[in-house]
């Protein structure tokens, strides 16, 4: 058996999989997949777009909504090469270093939705439980803090898990699962001790989605409480409405990863493209739905679309 020490020149060279017993038909495959990703791509970026552009968007609520779509932007363009690459001309080759990068930021940027997530639960127990100190606790210089914060901690714990994979020596089977490099995945080929790395993954996961889940639950359960307080029934409808599009945000992030999580581990008499086609899915709903939710359920980012388009057609 052929053993690859992964601080050796040339860098290993990794093979990535399309969709498992599906393979004649992976072109057919790729056509739902490049619309979800240009789905996603093209509305997150609108979002961005309108935030920026419009003066009366400049609140700490829609501050946080560009933080989310920047971040389900980046988590698109992180796996949009290789899958696509994969699905059309099978380039399946990717060497340990791109490999890494590639896992560094898309575990990051999936780390970094959940603490934007967090932040906008925070965004909406402040306007509902003290809606008098709003302006007052979300300054631009908070929001901004905020992002620091979250950007440095999904740094700090994903440093260790790219360093230590560094240090581990693969054998000669060299094939990942996914269009895409997993921690998970990855460390499973190694055919060194790979506790360390299991144990880092599992710090990284449970300081950041760990943490921030049950945070984003006692936050609604907080709010739940102070809007039942309200006597007024239509005040506690308009309270609530307020928070429906965040729910659907927390929603939509955290079921299908919940779902995946229990397929790999309970899931094993599952045909393997079940597998493959979940943690793609898993990958691009968040990215392709929430710019939806907003843009329907949010009054004033639906008017400020439909004004940038009109302008746009008066132009044309």
């Amino acid at each position: 058996m052929l053993v690859f020490n992964s601080t050796n020149a040339p860098p290993l060279i990794f093979f990535l999989t399309g969709i498992p017993g599906l393979r004649a038909g992976q072109v057919w495959i790729s056509i739902p997949f490049c619309l979800l990703y240009v789905i996603a791509l093209s509305g997150n970026s609108m979002i961005l777009l309108v935030v920026l552009r419009e003066q009366s968007l400049h609140e700490p609520m829609y501050y946080f909504l560009c933080m989310l779509s920047a971040t389900d932007l980046s988590l698109s363009l992180c796996t949009l090469s290789t899958t696509l690459g994969v699905l059309w001309f099978e380039a399946r080759e990717i060497n340990l270093n791109a490999c890494i990068a590639q896992m560094f930021f898309l575990h990051g940027f999936t780390f970094m939705e959940s603490g934007v997530l967090l932040a906008m639960a925070f965004d909406r127990f402040v306007a509902i439980c003290d809606p008098l100190r709003y302006a007052t606790i979300l300054t631009n210089a908070r929001i901004a803090q905020i992002g620091v914060i979250m950007l440095i901690r999904n740094v700090a714990v994903m440093l260790p898990v790219v360093l230590f994979v560094k240090r581990l020596t693969f054998c000669s089977s060299l094939v990942l699962s996914h269009s895409y490099c997993y921690h998970v995945d990855l460390i499973q080929l190694s055919c060194t001790d790979n506790r360390i790395n299991s144990i880092l993954g599992l710090f990284a996961l449970f300081s950041t989605t760990g943490f921030d889940c049950p945070c984003i639950l006692l936050s609604y359960i907080l709010i739940i409480r102070s809007v039942l307080s309200i006597a007024s029934s239509e005040e506690r409808r308009k309270a609530f409405n307020t928070c429906v599009s965040h729910i659907s945000a927390v929603a939509i992030f955290y079921i299908p990863l919940i779902s995946l999580s229990l397929i790999h581990r309970y899931g094993h008499s599952a045909p393997p493209f079940v597998h493959t086609i979940m943690a793609n899915v898993f990958l691009l709903i968040p990215p392709v739905l929430n710019p939806i939710i907003y843009s329907v359920k949010t009054k004033q980012i639906r008017k400020a679309i439909i004004r940038i388009l009109f302008q746009k057609q008066r132009q044309i």
